[in-house]
């Protein structure tokens, strides 16, 4: 067999080699920046406040857009899958997971 260069690794599996493609895939995030007019005496009471909290005020609104915008807040939602990880509610009345009979074509 010939030694392949570029993206593709060989698989091997029981009936033949197949190929598949290694090539790494990127994401890019793009940040808006965005000019507010805000009280010079409330931004320095934000910053005392931010400061104290570990964080920036630039993080705090950054948050805040994201709990307005609709993305979830990443904490709770980790808490709420502790909760439902501890009490499971689900009840497969003894089925068991069988590989074959997912992949049944029907």
């Amino acid at each position: 067999m010939e030694k392949l260069t570029g993206t593709f690794e060989p698989l091997k599996s029981r009936s033949s080699v197949e190929y598949i493609d290694t090539l790494p895939v990127r994401t890019y995030y793009l940040l808006v920046n965005l000019t507010l007019s805000v009280d010079e005496n409330i931004v320095k009471a934000a910053r005392l406040r931010a400061e104290a909290m570990g964080t920036s005020v630039n993080q705090l609104v950054r948050e805040y857009l994201e709990q307005l915008a609709g993305k979830p807040d990443r904490a709770a939602l980790i808490a709420e899958f502790r909760e439902l990880s501890k009490n499971p509610l689900g009840d497969s009345k003894g089925w068991k997971f069988n590989r074959d009979e997912i992949h049944e074509r029907r």
